[in-house]
């Protein structure tokens, strides 16, 4: 019989006697003697204050108490059994769960590694959830998820000593895109941050990083742009500005991808987009956890090596693709229903 260490010995001892209906036996077993197997059994017999074995007879067997007893104890064994197999599996990845927190410019940005995470550990159940960066801090404190994907610059621990801390990832480049039926759509070079202050634009409402980020590069160049509709949606503020003649401003690598947009740099640059997983460092982290960071870190290093026009699909009405145009034949059209997430993680990887 197999020995599982955390059982209590006295259990053990009498699933022994149990198997073998014999102290003799038992005792053979287990490779103890029989003096000391039997004063176990009488131990937990006084601790449950009733009688597990009936000596009377040629073969020792098991009163209804002790049927009952093993029944559980068997129970109970198994479970101990499967626990330490589940640690196992979670300590090999082959199991186990992930929840990671995002807004909905990092869930974007971070598909590819997302895709990557999953090809390389496809037993583990991974969980997304997005909400805005304040709302990420608060679910890390509460254990309601394991890792947050940031933006790092408007990131604000105050309130949150020695619980959340960071990993940064790569920056984006952040530039204003508009549709093909925006007046400015075809122009070349930069636009001023004068000429941003006439654009009706389209934004992430206040309680998200990409907002903040924006706001304070408008109050740091003394500007008030004009601000026609706030959202809580990507995919709502990218079709508005497909469709219709307003503007936004997003990191170059979603504008890259979506067929239709057109993006302009401005004068001043915005600061850079440095998006960061944070995390606690107050509790101990799950292998998945551990498993993603270091998968992110790597990840991280081998995109940021490449030449931005390499990390993202050329597009034909981009600025900041006009370098590699000569790579790619001129005929050639990109449409956003031909681009899979593969393709993505291609692309930026």
């Amino acid at each position: 019989m197999a020995r599982n260490n955390i059982f209590p010995r006295s259990v053990h001892y009498l699933l022994a006697v149990a198997e073998h209906q014999s102290f003799t036996r038992a005792a053979e077993a287990l490779y103890v003697s029989q003096p000391s197997l039997s004063q176990q059994i009488k131990q937990l017999e006084d601790l449950l204050n009733i009688q597990l074995l009936d000596r009377s007879g040629r073969s020792v067997r098991l009163t209804p108490a002790g049927e009952v007893y093993l029944h559980h104890a068997r129970r109970a064994l198994k479970e101990l059994d499967a626990a330490k197999r589940a640690i196992h599996e979670l300590k090999d990845l082959s199991r186990g769960s992930l929840r990671i927190a995002m807004t909905p410019i990092t869930d974007y940005l971070a598909i590819p590694l997302l895709v990557k995470f999953n090809t390389l550990y496809p037993g583990i159940t991974v969980t997304t959830l997005e909400m805005p960066q304040n709302d990420m801090k608060d679910a890390l404190v509460g254990d309601h998820v394991d890792i947050g994907i940031a933006l790092s610059s408007t990131l604000s621990t105050e309130g949150y000593p020695g619980i959340t801390d960071s990993e940064i990832l790569f920056s984006e480049t952040l530039s204003l895109v508009l549709g093909k039926n925006h007046p400015l759509a075809g122009q070349k070079g930069p636009i001023s941050k004068h000429a941003l202050e006439e654009e009706p634009l389209v934004l992430f409402n206040t309680n998200y990083a990409l907002r903040s980020h924006i706001d304070f590069y408008c109050i740091e160049q003394g500007i008030s742009p004009h601000i026609a509709v706030e959202a809580t949606s990507l995919s709502v503020i990218i079709e508005m500005v497909r469709q219709g003649k307003l503007a936004t401003i997003l990191p170059d690598t979603i504008a890259c991808h979506q067929h239709g947009l057109y993006s302009l740099s401005l004068l001043p640059e915005l600061p850079h987009h440095t998006i960061s997983l944070i995390y606690r460092k107050d509790i101990n982290k799950s292998p998945a956890c551990v498993a993603f960071e270091e998968l992110a870190g790597e990840w991280s290093a081998q995109r940021c090596e490449l030449e931005p026009s390499h990390r993202v699909r050329p597009c034909p009405l981009t600025d900041a693709c006009a370098e590699d145009e000569s790579k790619f034949p001129s005929d050639v059209s990109i449409d956003s229903s031909d681009t899979s997430l593969e393709d993505i993680e291609a692309d930026i990887i």
